[in-house]
C-alpha cells in the first residue's frame, strides 16, 4: 500500500515531503527512541512517533523509511519539515494518540 493511500484511509494530514507519497509501505514501526528505530525499523516502514525534530528525518533517511506519522496533532519543527521536503520522505499528522493510530494502521495493513 502506498503512503498516499494510508494518508487517505486514516485521514492523515500531509505536512511535508509530498514527493514521497507514492512510496510503498512494507510495515509500521512505533517508537519515540531514535536508537530503537535505528536498530529495529525496516526499509519501507512507516514510523509513528511524537518526536518533531530534525534528527527524526536523519533516521528516516538512514533506514529508508517510507514516511513518518506524528501523533496527537504534533507538527514538525521547521528544520524537520525542510529536510522532509529535501529527502522526499512524507511527514503526516494525526490528532489521535499512538495506541489508536497503531491499531488502525495495523488493521489497514493486515486486512
Amino acid at each position: 500500500m502506498k503512503v498516499r493511500e494510508i494518508a487517505e484511509k486514516l485521514n492523515l494530514t500531509v505536512l511535508s515531503g509530498t514527493e514521497g507519497l507514492d512510496a510503498e509501505i512494507n510495515n509500521g514501526y512505533s517508537s519515540d527512541l531514535l536508537s530503537d528505530v535505528m536498530g529495529n525499523a525496516g526499509s519501507g516502514d512507516i514510523w509513528i512517533t511524537l518526536q518533531t525534530h530534525k534528527n527524526v528525518m536523519a533516521i528516516a533517511s538512514l533506514k529508508d523509511l517510507a514516511a513518518v506519522i506524528l501523533v496527537k496533532g504534533f507538527v514538525p519543527d521547521p528544520d524537520m519539515a525542510e529536510q522532509s521536503n529535501e529527502e522526499g520522505i512524507p511527514v503526516l499528522s494525526t490528532n489521535e494518540d499512538t495506541f489508536t493510530i497503531n491499531g488502525k494502521l495495523y488493521n489497514l495493513l493486515n486486512s
